[in-house]
């Protein structure tokens, strides 16, 4: 085997994202031992930035060692026991494998389907749970697969009326978009540290609620996963220390100075730089004659799907960017597959020269498959910014 030298990309799909140059360096640091004394220091610098970034005052907030769909599966199988009643909103790739984790657990599903490109409304879970009490409702915050963003705080009163925990997927909007743990009355949020915190895959945060706890202490039955019991890993993070596993060190350190960065920069502006670009390439995309997938008033602003036009091969349009421009976009997933582009402006990779090469290399692409653009992007991403 030779040592790995991997090219440089430009990474504008769905995930990983760009990582900062100081996250990277962060992973090069000695390591420490997992009880290591200024490590377990580190974990509760850890803790504290999370809690910020996530508008949160839970005691359970630390990200559990796997991707965020570990910490989808974390979620669903504390808060589940086999019998529980889910009512899983379901208009994506993602709401779709909350539903079937929920499965696993033993939980009895409800599926609330949905267009895949529209926001699910409150009153489609309530027509759905046709006056049934649930013991918990899950939706998709920002939904990967669609680069929708559908509203959490309406959801709140949904959840009460039925009894039920308010569970959101929060993979792509966490330190991306507008995200109110406590104030939007949430009891169990998850994501992942490779989208808008800018860090290396593989953890995945982790909050839950003092009602989520209370409902994980009266469980008849334990937890499905071991690995994942919060009431055992808790411990390890808590005042305790006691010895779960052996924790990634090297992406806490980048988790670590990832959440950093977010502080310095302020939590508020990272979502306005978000909002900002995410605009400014609506914009380049409309001038350029090309349709965004999802109405604006639904749309996400980390992520953004495109509509690909009519005999256009979306695969050859992504294998040019790759090859002539060391870029890379993402595809459809399920239902979506070879009908729109996904173009994240994720955490460091949220910025204009981005925006500029993205759409630049996109009417490249298409003019190589004979597609006539309708003009050029840059005037109108210059004035979006103006």
């Amino acid at each position: 085997m030779k040592p790995f030298s991997p090219p440089a990309r430009v990474l504008l799909g769905p995930g990983p994202s760009e990582c900062a140059p100081e996250v990277l360096a962060a992973l090069t640091r000695p390591t420490l031992g997992h009880l290591d004394p200024q490590f377990l220091a580190l974990m509760d610098e850890v803790r504290a930035g999370l809690r910020t970034a996530l508008r949160t005052q839970n005691e359970l907030c630390f990200p559990v060692s796997g991707t965020g769909t570990a910490g989808m599966e974390t979620v669903l199988v504390n808060l589940l026991e086999p019998g529980d009643a889910a009512l899983i909103g379901v208009a994506g790739y993602f709401g779709a494998r909350l539903a079937e984790i929920a499965r696993r657990a033993g939980a009895k599903v409800t599926e609330v389907p949905g267009e895949w490109g529209r926001a699910l409304a409150p009153e489609a879970l309530r027509r759905a749970a046709g006056g049934k009490r649930f013991a918990l409702v899950a939706v998709v915050h920002g939904e990967t697969s669609t680069g929708v963003c559908t509203e959490l705080a309406p959801m709140r009163a949904l959840a009460d009326e039925l009894g039920a925990l308010l569970v959101a997927d929060c993979v792509t909007t966490l330190g991306g978009a507008r995200l109110e743990v406590d104030a939007w009355g949430l009891d169990g949020v998850y994501s992942g540290t490779q989208k808008c915190l800018a860090a290396p895959c593989g953890l995945a945060p982790v909050t839950l609620s003092a009602r989520a706890l209370e409902k994980l202490a009266a469980r008849k039955t334990p937890v499905q996963s071991w690995y994942l019991d919060m009431a055992l890993v808790k411990a390890y993070w808590g005042e305790q220390r006691a010895y779960h596993h052996t924790a990634p060190i090297q992406n806490i350190y980048a988790l670590h100075e990832a959440l950093r960065l977010l502080h310095e920069e302020g939590l508020e502006a990272r979502w306005k730089r978000h909002e900002t670009h995410a605009r400014a390439l609506w914009a380049g995309l409309a001038a350029l004659g090309l349709e965004c997938l999802v109405p604006e008033a639904e749309r996400l602003f980390p992520l953004t799907a495109v509509r690909v036009p009519a005999a256009v091969d979306e695969l050859a349009v992504r294998r040019f960017l790759l090859e002539r421009y060391s870029l890379e976009i993402g595809g459809g997933l399920g239902a979506l597959k070879g009908k729109i582009w996904r173009i994240g402006l994720m955490g460091a990779g949220s910025k204009r020269a981005n925006v500029e090469l993205v759409l630049s290399a996109l009417r490249a692409a298409l003019a190589a498959q004979g597609w006539k653009a309708a003009g050029d992007p840059l005037p109108a991403v210059h004035a979006a910014y103006a």
